[in-house]
């Protein structure tokens, strides 16, 4: 392989060698709505409220989530402030191939039991919540 002129890689017959496929923008933009979205449900905060504290409107926050409007850097990084993620958290799961890793619906559902037992103030009821999870697990573990 030599660097032509140009700066660019080639095998001596001036082709370039095989490169990876790069990520489709399309693909990219709806698996970072989707972190998007997940992060927010996580903390239960509804889209409205994310629109407010990142200044778009509802129906832009939602587009951002579909992954049907592009995001700029600069609006990633306030959405990263406001979900307490660094920007890269956003990136994690893509796959190499282009497909964004899809949660499972268990996977969803643990998320919505993470949201709202951190809705939970009272520290005791959170702690029989948590007993009641490990004595149904207990059991689970039992019959099996």
């Amino acid at each position: 392989m030599t660097i032509s002129s140009s700066g660019d890689p080639s095998d001596g017959n001036g082709q370039r060698g095989p490169m990876p496929a790069p990520l489709r923008a399309g693909v990219v933009d709806r698996h970072v709505g989707a972190r998007i979205r997940e992060r927010r449900l996580l903390l239960g905060m509804s889209q409205q409220q994310l629109a407010e504290a990142i200044g778009v409107t509802y129906q832009q926050a939602h587009k951002y989530e579909r992954g049907l409007n592009r995001i700029s850097a600069g609006r990633l990084y306030g959405i990263a402030q406001v979900l307490g993620v660094p920007v890269s958290w956003f990136f994690d799961g893509i796959g190499t191939g282009g497909e964004a890793v899809q949660l499972t619906q268990r996977q969803r559902l643990c998320l919505e039991v993470a949201r709202n037992f951190a809705q939970i103030s009272n520290e005791r009821h959170q702690a029989a919540l948590s007993q009641m999870a490990r004595v149904l697990a207990e059991a689970q573990r039992e019959a099996k």
